[in-house]
């Protein structure tokens, strides 16, 4: 029972779920550039899995003050109390440094740093900034971006490949509505504990409006991505045109003013559903063609 505990702590401490799906689109990005799959995929994602729960680990020592308000984060591993920040602090510095040798030695120099770069990015800017701006989730998507890069430079692609921009660009572009959706949801919680919100600068129709052009503009950027090369086979073309045409679709009855009662969890599971086909429609089809 012990170690059932410790286990679930860690797997809260480290987000699994999140850090699962960053790994996901590393393997993507490798399996896009390699065009096929071999044993170098091995350190590339094992390394960003690690690295990014490293980097889980310490977002909950920044935020335990404000998770320890909101009552959708209460319950998280250091303001519940189940493991001390001194502690959280070690397991995360050993994540960091134990994913970025796997990264360096692995898969080299460029995916190292394009891996503390997303660190970075996360822990040293976005975290910061989101106490400061409501707009933050705008210049913090830039870290979603970085995971299926850090595939493709393992797998021998270069940065200035186009089809490289435009996988990223996907990536970054859908975390907009994303998040903003969560804020629909729990943005009264997070104006209590202090984050500045979306919710207290425009209104939620004002919101739902700019979540649909969001995701109108992911749903380009995936059309983007399967006219770029990265997509050859025409049926997986289709379902990619397919899913852009459901997204859009689904998420414009969000344009509608009604004061019907409004659910952001249904639009936000929708999304997510989207990025997941897109996932695995890129990391299928290279394997089949």
């Amino acid at each position: 029972m012990r170690i059932k505990h410790w286990l679930k702590i860690l797997v809260d401490l480290n987000k699994v779920r999140i850090t699962f799906a960053v790994t996901l689109t590393t393997i993507a990005g490798y399996i896009l550039a390699k065009d096929g799959i071999d044993l170098g995929i091995i350190s590339p994602v094992i390394g960003i899995f690690i690295l990014a729960c490293g980097s889980a680990a310490l977002n909950h020592i920044q935020d335990q003050d404000k998770d320890a308000i909101m009552k959708r984060t209460s319950n998280r591993p250091i303001p519940s109390g189940q493991i001390s920040s001194n502690l959280a602090i070690i397991i995360g510095l050993l994540e960091v440094i134990v994913g970025s040798t796997i990264l360096y030695f692995g898969s080299g120099f460029l995916a190292l740093q394009l891996g503390l770069l997303a660190l970075i990015w996360y822990n040293g800017i976005y975290t910061p900034l989101k106490r400061k701006t409501a707009f933050a989730v705008i210049p913090g998507s830039i870290i979603g971006a970085l995971p299926p890069l850090v595939g493709w430079v393992a797998a021998g692609g270069s940065l200035m490949d186009p089809k490289a921009m435009v996988l990223g660009l996907f990536f970054f572009m859908w975390q907009i509505p994303h998040f903003w959706l969560l804020m629909l949801k729990y943005g009264e919680e997070y104006k209590e504990a202090g984050f500045p919100s979306i919710t207290s600068k425009i209104n939620t129709q004002q919101i739902k409006n700019s979540t649909f052009l969001w995701t109108v503009a992911t749903a380009i950027s995936a059309l983007m991505v399967a006219m770029s090369g990265l997509i050859n086979l025409i049926i997986f073309k289709l379902m990619i045109l397919a899913a852009a045409i459901w997204l859009v679709v689904v998420f414009a009855s969000l344009l509608k003013s009604k004061s019907e009662e409004f659910n952001p969890f249904y639009y936000f599971m929708r999304i997510n559903y989207f990025v997941l086909i897109m996932i695995l429609v890129l990391s299928i089809e290279p394997l089949i063609k």
